[in-house]
């Protein structure tokens, strides 16, 4: 019966797409939400939200057929009732299966597994022209690897084949703290190097205090041991936990964590990007304001009220991977020129090039590219004035690419097209546009760049931009806006608080 509804549900969406093709028309993809934190402008859209249905779970092949507006806490949630998961399963609940295929979702297990595209066996597309394809190591292979990372740009994902793992009661996750920044990396990836880590992260919550977090997966709970949850509102936010349990310690601090409360460990708080609502509204930050406020403080509402408040247009929020030799000196940047703390690290495998991923081109002593590079997520309030704001998101892609790393397409993105086309493969990424036609779509550059006059004008011509940028109306209405939502129901229905 699935089977049959999706299929209905492809071929009115191919009829769709193929009217758009025939009239030359460019149009977009409206999946129903977004972790974007790019301005969200709306119009020519192909309605996909109805594609939100985890089709079967195999438990013979381990392989799961979910559509692509699955989200990750109900994608965990039916393959958990098999005692399997994804291998890379995004930290946050409401991140998409057809989200993590079109973007860049690499996580704390990636260091091991490579982005999510990378754990997956096939999709279903619908192209450009109206036509449905399959796509997968063996059919139209590059167009599988090409539409991994390519925003959307090459066609519709309709549904994919997910592999999956076996899963268990917890994870052990041991703190290791460290003193400086340079000791935090080479603590991330000395516990790469470890075959019985099954996930693998680090946080720096200042220059002088720095914990790298190795995770493995187990069935045993040793009997003194406490299970530790982060969900409830009543639980504490867990970068909060994680800094407070390491602040004076130097020696390893270990959790026993149900599994998937480990995989959505920083919902609550969004990591620590939730506090600046705090400090945006004046508002005391403490264990009882935040569970007052609990229903507010999860990643599906905040980015919705942040969309929604203006405050988008003033918050850096980047994921930047660099080769390990000089993520140090690209932090010791960070520091000087925005002063954002805590910082994530993360390790992660890379996909072999050309790919819209990001990659590095450097060469270790022995000739050969590393495997491995370290994402450093950077999220916090940059300069209030709005030209100030584009001049610093500008400095830190110039001395990224001075650094040997590439970022992330879900956040701001503020290249020029020559530019843009320097660091990434323009002759292969239009031949596969060519070839598969879909040159009617909006580019990977028109869809992920921020026009800054058109920003700029925005600003200008609109009464309720103006309005929002009044302290604290802004917030007021993206909390308005929130509630309306349909995240706010989401979250409020959300069953991924399990039972252990």
């Amino acid at each position: 019966m699935g089977l049959e509804r999706h299929k209905s549900a492809v071929a009115r969406i191919a009829n769709s797409v193929r009217g758009f093709y025939e009239r030359k028309e460019p149009f977009r993809i409206f999946h129903g939400s977004t972790n974007s934190t790019r301005p969200i402008r709306r119009n020519r859209e192909v309605d996909i939200s109805d594609l939100r249905n985890v089709l079967s779970v195999d438990t013979k092949t381990r392989t799961a057929l979910v559509e692509p507006n699955v989200p990750m806490d109900r994608l965990v949630e039916a393959t958990l009732k098999y005692g399997l998961i994804p291998p890379v399963v995004m930290e946050f609940p409401g991140i998409t299966a057809g989200g993590g295929f079109a973007g860049t979702a690499g996580e704390s297990s990636s260091f091991k597994y490579g982005f999510f595209d990378r754990t997956i066996n096939s999709v279903e597309m619908v192209m450009a022209d109206g036509s449905v394809l399959k796509a997968s190591a063996t059919d139209n292979t590059d167009l599988f690897r090409g539409a991994a990372g390519a925003v959307g740009s090459l066609g519709v994902t309709t549904m994919i084949e997910l592999q999956l793992i076996e899963a268990k009661k917890f994870v052990k996750a041991t703190y290791h703290p460290h003193k400086t920044v340079g000791e935090s990396i080479q603590g991330v990836q000395t516990h790469t190097l470890n075959s019985d880590n099954d996930y693998v992260d680090g946080m720096l919550f200042s220059p002088e205090h720095g914990v790298v977090v190795a995770g493995e997966m187990t069935d045993d709970l040793p009997g003194p041991a406490q299970v530790q949850t982060f969900s409830h509102a009543w639980d504490p936010w867990y970068y909060l936990h994680v800094q407070n349990k390491t602040r004076t310690k130097a020696a390893p601090v270990t959790d026993y964590i149900p599994l998937a409360e480990y995989l959505f460990r920083y919902d609550r708080g969004g990591f620590w990007v939730g506090r600046s609502a705090f400090d945006y509204f004046r508002f005391p930050f403490n264990r009882a304001t935040r569970w007052w406020l609990d229903d507010f403080l999860h990643t599906r509402m905040l980015y919705k009220a942040l969309h929604a408040s203006g405050e988008a247009s003033r918050y850096v929020v980047q994921d930047l991977a660099l080769p390990y030799s000089t993520a140090e000196s690209f932090i010791d940047y960070t520091r000087e020129k925005l002063d954002i703390w805590p910082l994530w690290l993360c390790p992660l495998k890379q996909s072999p090039a050309p790919t819209f991923h990001p990659h590095s081109s450097d060469v270790e002593a022995d000739g050969r590219t590393p495997q491995q590079m370290l994402n450093i997520g950077v999220w916090g309030f940059g300069p209030a004035e709005p030209d100030a704001f584009v001049a610093a998101n500008r400095d830190l892609e110039r001395r990224l690419r001075e650094l040997g790393g590439m970022k992330w397409f879900y956040a701001h993105t503020y290249y020029g097209e020559d530019e843009f086309w320097n660091i990434y493969d323009r002759e292969w990424y239009e031949g596969l546009r060519q070839k598969y036609s879909a040159t009617t779509l909006p580019s990977v550059y028109d869809k992920v760049k921020i026009d800054v006059e058109a920003d700029r004008k925005e600003r200008q011509d609109s009464w309720s931009r103006w309005a929002r940028s009044f302290w604290p109306l802004g917030g007021m209405w993206g909390i308005k806006k929130a509630i309306e939502s349909k995240e706010y129901f989401i979250h409020r229905n959300s069953t991924w608080k399990w039972k252990r």
